[in-house]
């Protein structure tokens, strides 16, 4: 076959052409190029290769782990597994959405995946560089490119990126990524840095919800309601994309969508982002502004996207768990619209419905709103769309599409896509029970919550922050915890103040050190016990 040939075979166009001196011991490593691959086809050859021939290069940046996890589920662990490589083999210079076939760093990859990547490497420098990339892209009226660094013309073509940069979720990365940062850093100068483009983006989004009205809303009512001016609902946006069992993506389509929803979602978090980050920069007056902002554009969003039930009115999982994780339902809505993403997500057989934007707030959502056992039922589902219909069906990194790899053994898309692995977060948050507490930075303040499910009888995690080492391990005697407690030790690194919640057990409040708790319930009527060692 000629190369020619060999490279219309593959759609991925990864064929390198070698032409051999004959010389022994020669080797061929490319050095301006890398390829994602999990299998190599090598043609041409007189004598057949044995395995030990041909060596794979692992090419990323060398970025330090400080995150670790593990539990009794073993396929839970090599979803982890797969996460982490999925994620890894996107780590080159830039954090990329795939290795081997756009190896493009979208905006809105990173923003979804940057907390997971946070907790389990030292991503700042790395994502630091990226910034100024993103940075350097904007345009002067404020839009954020949806790839940065952005490749030109040449490779993406300038139509397609002149009407789909700006995109909602995508172009929030420059706001959502530096506070991660800050939250796992504790480093303010990252939130300064970027400070101006989050302005220069916030000023686009909202000349843009001020000035314009979605075609269909000003055809049913010409003169705008009140609200309106805070809707955000025209130009270009991918929306939730990638939802399973959805239409396939038009994007040509999506430039008359309104996907106001969506995109309203976002503008209401990044001001509220935006005024935490200003109460941090000392910006008082401009944090008081940009809270009263967001406080406006939440209340537009109950107003269009909430009926008088407390329902949302475009039923979907992903808009529902945006109104939840986005607090864009008032607290007397919260119940009704968690009720809501429950009965859709029975309906669909207790599968997930979410696609790329939503997928990262399904689970706490859920653990969070009183769902823990449907969290863990979704987490566990191992029919498709699932992620342990990954790891069943032999997955070695994360699938751009849900059916990656269908029933029927056919691929499709992409097989290396970290964003849906950012549920490994609450492997992390709520199953192993380790997360920092609302209003920390740098992880001087933590709590300490493992919550069980799913028949797990042990879970461990570790992450280094800037205090050191923070390392939590429970074990539930006979494998639940009504059956003989559960036991907890957790090591607390200086200047780290801890709150260790266990089941039936009251607070505890703990300073440095490493201590075991065991929350122990005995028979049926008994009182929780407490009891704790320090070393």
């Amino acid at each position: 076959m000629t190369s020619a040939a060999l490279a219309a075979s593959w759609t991925p166009g990864q064929v390198d052409t070698v032409i051999s001196s004959g010389a022994p011991g020669e080797v061929f490593e490319p050095r301006h190029t890398t390829h994602g691959f999990r299998y190599v086809s090598v043609q041409g050859l007189r004598e057949d290769l044995e395995a030990v021939d041909i060596t794979g290069c692992l090419v990323r940046t060398d970025l330090p782990r400080i995150g670790t996890f593990s539990c009794s589920n073993e396929r839970l662990n090599k979803l982890h597994d797969i996460v982490e490589w999925s994620f890894l083999g996107n780590s080159c210079e830039v954090p990329t959405d795939c290795p081997q076939r756009e190896k493009a760093g979208w905006t809105g990859d990173w923003q979804l995946f940057v907390p997971t990547a946070a907790y389990l490497y030292d991503v700042t420098g790395f994502s630091r560089k990226w910034l100024r990339d993103v940075r350097a892209d904007q345009w002067e009226n404020g839009v954020i490119a949806n790839i940065s660094p952005t490749p030109g013309p040449a490779v993406t073509s300038a139509d397609f990126m002149g009407f789909t940069n700006g995109s909602a979720g995508w172009g929030d990365a420059v706001v959502m990524v530096p506070w991660e940062l800050y939250l796992a850093t504790g480093d303010a100068s990252v939130l300064a840095e970027n400070w101006g483009a989050m302005q220069g983006w916030l000023d686009f989004v909202r000349t843009s919800a001020e000035s314009h009205r979605h075609a269909s809303r000003a055809a049913a009512n010409p003169a705008p309601a009140p609200h309106e001016q805070f809707l955000w609902d025209t130009g270009f946006h991918f929306g939730e994309w990638m939802e399973p069992d959805g239409p396939e993506p038009d994007l040509f389509a999506a430039r008359t969508a309104d996907h106001g929803i969506v995109a309203t979602a976002y503008y209401r978090h990044t001001t509220d982002l935006m005024a935490r980050i200003a109460t941090v920069l000392g910006r008082h007056g401009e944090a008081a502004a940009l809270a009263e902002l967001s406080a406006n554009i939440r209340n537009a969003w109950e107003t269009e996207y909430l009926d008088s039930s407390g329902h949302v009115t475009h039923a979907s999982q992903a808009n529902c768990v945006r109104a939840l994780a986005f607090h864009l339902v008032s607290p007397e809505h919260r119940a009704t619209v968690t009720a809501q993403l429950t009965s859709l997500i029975r309906d669909a057989g207790t599968h997930l419905g979410t696609g790329f934007l939503a997928t990262p707030y399904l689970l706490p959502v859920l653990a969070g709103n009183g769902a823990l056992g449907l969290a863990y039922e979704l987490l566990m589902q191992d029919t498709g769309p699932s992620w342990l219909a990954m790891v069943d069906r032999g997955a070695t990194t994360v699938w751009e599409l849900w059916e990656g790899i269908d029933a029927g053994g056919n691929p499709h898309q992409s097989l290396n896509h970290y964003s849906k692995g950012a549920v490994v977060s609450f492997l992390h948050r709520y199953t192993a029970g380790l997360r920092q507490a609302p209003g920390s930075a740098g992880w001087e303040r933590i709590i300490i919550e493992p919550r069980p499910g799913a028949g797990l009888t042990s879970a461990a995690t570790s992450h280094r922050g800037p205090r050191g080492l923070v390392e939590v391990a429970w074990t539930l005697k006979d494998g639940a915890p009504d059956d003989g407690g559960l036991t907890l030790t957790a090591t607390i690194p200086a200047g780290t103040t801890a709150e260790v919640l266990l089941p039936g057990a009251p607070p505890a409040v703990v300073g440095p050190g490493t201590h075991t708790f065991v929350a122990a319930t005995g028979g049926d009527n008994a009182q929780p016990e407490l009891m704790r060692s320090t070393l």
